[in-house]
């Protein structure tokens, strides 16, 4: 099979506008026409012009012939005899108008059939395709106040969407959003029917908003679980103490310190995370927290305490 030359056949430059792509094919169909040419290979030329106009004159198709046009000046084609290389057509796109379906390969060549030919009827076969849309998944950053309480709330996405013509756009879309109470991070919140559109009439596919939780001030959040560093003195971790505690609900509990409390002491307040079956809990790190030495009075506390109560944090060291 030999690599046509769809420009020669028009009797045209490579740069040719769609202007003088279009003059030359009419002035060669009037020549070549059955109906009125006296040529005896008029028949055979007719279709040469037709099939050259109809690569030339759709931009997808010519960008991808001048690809292969390419390969072919650069000695792909080394034993004399055109073949496509492998995957030559990734990236373009081959249909027909609104009306039409594949074009009837039989008044082509077997070049045009070999190189255009599957391409045209991978689209027919997409366009006939019935399949529900496809899932989309996106993520959504919500406050801890709206996991606590649910909310609703208003998101703006941008997704990819086919247009009329069959080509990927992109587009961006608000919806509206309900937050359910205690959901967690990681958790999906499905949005149905707001996926991709279906083929064929089929059913649009589903949203799955994958929940991720704001930082907060004062909470950490590791699934319904909340944690929170409490500072201490080192006087309420040595002899015990109640402390007041803010809770995530917005109220105010008091906590008992142990006494002897180290630093880093994990304490449980009982499903006070985030709401569930079964709720969260509330988990409280204790932080012991120096006092300056900023004054003499100060100094002279930690050094009666370093009398009082001689202690070596470094001993298991060895040195």
């Amino acid at each position: 099979m030999d690599f046509k030359d769809y420009y020669k056949t028009l009797g045209l430059e490579r740069g040719a506008s769609e202007d003088e792509v279009r003059k030359a094919y009419r002035k060669l169909a009037r020549k070549y026409h059955p109906d009125v040419s006296k040529e005896p290979d008029a028949d055979q030329r007719m279709r040469e012009v037709n099939e050259a106009n109809d690569v030339l004159r759709d931009k997808d198709k010519r960008a991808a012939y001048d690809q292969l046009a390419d390969h072919v000046a650069r000695g792909g084609s080394p034993d004399g005899g055109f073949k496509p290389p492998p995957n030559w057509d990734e990236g373009f796109e081959f249909h027909r108008g609104p009306n039409q379906g594949p074009a009837d390969h039989a008044d082509f060549s077997e070049f045009f059939s070999s190189v255009f030919g599957a391409a045209e009827r991978r689209e027919a076969e997409r366009r006939n395709y019935r399949a529900r849309g496809e899932d989309h998944h996106a993520a959504i950053e919500i406050a801890l106040e709206d996991a606590l309480n649910g909310a609703e709330r208003e998101i703006t996405l941008r997704s990819q969407e086919l247009a009329a013509d069959g080509r990927p756009e992109f587009k961006t879309r608000t919806l509206a959003v309900k937050i359910p109470p205690g959901v967690h991070p990681g958790q999906y919140i499905r949005l149905a029917g707001q996926g991709m559109p279906g083929h064929g009439g089929e059913p649009a596919g589903d949203l799955y908003l994958e929940v991720r939780i704001a930082p907060h001030k004062l909470y950490r959040v590791e699934d319904r679980d909340l944690y929170m560093t409490l500072p201490i003195t080192p006087t309420e971790g040595a002899l015990g103490a109640q402390v007041k505690v803010p809770t995530p609900g917005g109220g105010v509990v008091e906590v008992t310190v142990p006494r002897n409390a180290r630093n880093g002491l994990k304490l449980r307040l009982k499903e006070r995370g985030l709401p569930g079956k079964p709720p969260g809990n509330l988990y409280l790190l204790l932080e012991i927290a120096l006092p300056p030495a900023d004054t003499d009075a100060a100094r002279q506390a930690y050094e009666q305490l370093a009398q009082a109560a001689p202690f070596d944090p470094r001993r298991h060291l060895g040195v």
